[in-house]
């Protein structure tokens, strides 16, 4: 699997704790390693905590939780600056625990009230120590809702104005209104398609015949009216249905497939 570290297969979910009395199962999104390090360090020292591995992308996101499971999932901003990700996870697993780590450039009001309404738990600065983010980790899973105090003047409701249609306007499109227009698997399969990816190289990576992708492929190209599989990406980067990764110019090589996940021995 592209862009994924695992540590364990799966965490159990009931009352936090699965039969074998391991702890919640945490895992991050995130592009830089030092720091997806240090909160694997974090975890692994807190009782009541299982570090369950990270993914650098979006669609290793996708397929790290189908994976592997996560009781929460700790997600930086930058990776998602309109909320897609965050709405794709919390739609795919209810009872997943979404922590968003927030960067000084997304730290506004508008953001906040999207991150909440596309299913995120949890919203914490970046920059908080990792007592403070344990504390928020059991927070959120106890109490489904936890905001850094620090944040707390960012949660009052945005002041806009309500933009009301023109008589005789035709409805605006899900893309032209900033919603996401594609399902789960179509975001994962346009993520690799971005990549350069062929279709025989996208269903290696997430397990699908070429057909299906090439299925999945026709449904995005007819969703964002794209003519080719170029437009459907560049259509897709300005819209901000794909986002560009903020530290690219710092990003290792690629991680091991999904055929090489294995279980860390206990």
């Amino acid at each position: 699997m592209r862009g994924i570290e695992p540590n364990r297969t799966q965490a159990g979910r009931p009352g936090g704790l699965s039969p074998g009395g391991r702890g919640l199962g945490v895992a991050a999104v995130d592009p830089i390693p030092i720091f997806c390090e240090g909160l694997s360090s974090l975890v692994h020292r807190t009782p009541g905590l299982q570090w369950l591995g990270h993914a650098a992308s979006h669609h290793a996101a996708l397929q790290l939780c189908e994976q592997l499971k996560p009781d929460v999932i700790v997600l930086d901003s930058a990776l998602d600056p309109n909320c897609h990700l965050s709405r794709l996870l919390s739609g795919g697993d209810p009872a997943l625990v979404i922590i968003t780590m927030i960067r000084d450039t997304n730290r506004t009001q508008q953001y906040l009230a999207a991150a909440i309404a596309a299913g995120v738990h949890a919203i914490v600065p970046r920059a908080t120590d990792g007592r403070h983010l344990a504390e928020a980790i059991r927070r959120a899973h106890s109490d489904r809702r936890y905001i850094d105090p620090t944040l707390a003047a960012l949660t009052a409701r945005p002041k806009r104005q309500p933009v009301l249609p023109k008589p005789g306007d035709a409805p605006k499109p899900a893309i032209a209104r900033g919603l996401m227009p594609l399902s789960r698997r179509e975001y994962q399969v346009l993520q690799l398609v971005a990549e350069g990816l062929e279709n025989s190289g996208i269903a290696k990576i997430l397990f699908l015949s070429v057909e299906t992708v090439r299925t999945h492929v026709k449904s995005i190209l007819r969703k964002l009216s794209a003519r080719d599989r170029t437009h459907a990406v560049t259509i897709a980067f300005r819209s901000g249905i794909l986002v560009t990764n903020p530290d690219d110019a710092h990003s290792p090589a690629e991680t091991p497939s999904a055929s090489s996940i294995a279980p860390s021995p206990r």
